[in-house]
């Protein structure tokens, strides 16, 4: 099976040892990606449902940069700095995935990189 790294300019820099995304055969994995505004790195202002807009445009770019669409993602999985936030992105959610929606988990986290209130990943495959 072959093993690409995906980067992109539209989602923001890995902040350690690690890809945006890997594209292994049909499938795409992508890194967590949080409400980081890629030209200048720092979280957009506003609250979680904010961050959770820009989590899932960046999720979306690095799906993109691997040629595929999110109507292609299978696997959505949220990580929530407090469950209370989760009626607020499940709302921001609806706007990404219209119909026939991925399956997903959304799960509370202890605390995300660099004090993010979300960190969203997604898996998507192209057959």
């Amino acid at each position: 099976m072959s093993r690409s790294m995906i980067a992109t300019d539209a989602a923001p820099a890995a902040l350690g040892p690690y890809s945006q995304g890997i594209l292994a055969g049909p499938l795409l994995f992508t890194a967590g990606q949080l409400g980081l505004d890629p030209s200048t790195g720092k979280f957009v202002s506003g609250d979680v449902s904010e961050q959770a807009r820009q989590a899932l445009t960046n999720a979306s770019a690095v799906v993109e940069a691997g040629g595929m669409t999110l109507a292609d993602v299978v696997k959505v999985t949220i990580f929530l700095a407090d469950m209370n936030d989760f009626a607020a992105v499940n709302e921001v959610y609806k706007g990404f995935f219209h119909t026939d929606p991925p399956a997903r988990s959304a799960v509370e986290v202890a605390r995300l990189p660099v004090d993010g209130r979300i960190e969203i990943e997604m898996i998507a495959s192209k057959q």
